[in-house]
This record gives C-alpha cells, sequence and structure tokens, in this order.
C-alpha cells in the first residue's frame, strides 16, 4: 500500500463528510446504489466542495459525473480553487465561459477507477478532456501541479482523490 501524508484532521472532517447527504446543492434526486453515494452526492455532501460543485452545476456536467462511469475525479476543494487569480472562479462559472469551464473539470476526471495502489506504476492518465496529466508518485503523489492529500473515497460510480490545487489543461 501506498504511504501518503494526510493531514489527519481533513482526513477525518472529510471521511465524516461523506456520510452526509446533501443533494439539495446540486439540485438533484438521490440515487443511493447498495449504500454508496455516486461522486456528485459525495462532493454535494461535503463543504469542502461547494466551489467544485458549483463549476459542476455551471458546466452542465451534473448529469454526466451521477452516469454509471466508472470515473476517477481529482477533486480541487475550494483551498484549491481559491489559490486561482482573483475573479478567476467567477468569470469560469459565467455562461459564455462554459467551454472553458468544461474544459478544466473534465481535466480532472480520468475514465475509469484508478485507485491509489494503481498509481504507482503511471507517469501519466488520458483524462476524460482529452490531454494526460502527468503523474509523480516519487514524493507522495502529484497530478500535474497539485498534490493528492486524500486518496480513495469510494463512490458507487468511481472513486474521488483530493488534491490541494486546480490543475489546468495546456
Amino acid at each position: 500500500m501506498i504511504s501518503f501524508k494526510v493531514l489527519s484532521s481533513l482526513k477525518s472532517m472529510l471521511v465524516t463528510s461523506v456520510l452526509v447527504l446533501f443533494l439539495a446543492a446540486c439540485g438533484a434526486q438521490a440515487h443511493n446504489h447498495g449504500g454508496k453515494q455516486n461522486i456528485v452526492e459525495i462532493a454535494a455532501g461535503n463543504p469542502d466542495f461547494s466551489t467544485l460543485v458549483a463549476a459542476v452545476k455551471a458546466a452542465g456536467l451534473v448529469e454526466t459525473l451521477q452516469g454509471p462511469g466508472p470515473f476517477t475525479v481529482f477533486a480541487p476543494t475550494n483551498e484549491a480553487f481559491a489559490k486561482l487569480p482573483a475573479g478567476t472562479v467567477e468569470s469560469l462559472l459565467k455562461p459564455e465561459n462554459k467551454n472553458q469551464l468544461v474544459a478544466i473539470l473534465t481535466y480532472h476526471v480520468v475514465p475509469g477507477k484508478v485507485m491509489a495502489s494503481d498509481v504507482v506504476g503511471l507517469s501519466e492518465a488520458k483524462t476524460v478532456q482529452g490531454s494526460k496529466v502527468k503523474i509523480d508518485s516519487s514524493k507522495g503523489v502529484k497530478i500535474d501541479n497539485a498534490n493528492v492529500v486524500v486518496t480513495d473515497i469510494e463512490a458507487s460510480n468511481g472513486v474521488i482523490h483530493v488534491i490541494d490545487s486546480v490543475i489546468i489543461p495546456q
């Protein structure tokens, strides 16, 4: 098993939040699959992902990410979005920038279910957006410029890995 540096307080808060279902934030109905929530339900139930959920809604990707998948999502926290230059998030959420927002969000998604233990032998992965993300597992795990801070949050339709920065396709 891969050893990862994880802030214990963030991990316990995330694990606790995963158990709470707040689909109202997405305006979607619950789809319970054998006791596991889908990717959107997990994100919507965690206040640390409110910016991500708003972006997924603005991009029109809620139904896709509630679909059967499987998907691997590298989910940036609100703090990750806050690292972007001032006004970036607000600009991306505007309807006229939907295509750019979709490109950025789908760059955070890899088809299939890639667990942390699968990453060791990978140096890159093709995203739903079409570009490849770089993977470096020499010192923890980095996806492009983002550190993976929490791994293997299993959903009914894939897995979420929490990252500390928004990754942008080149």
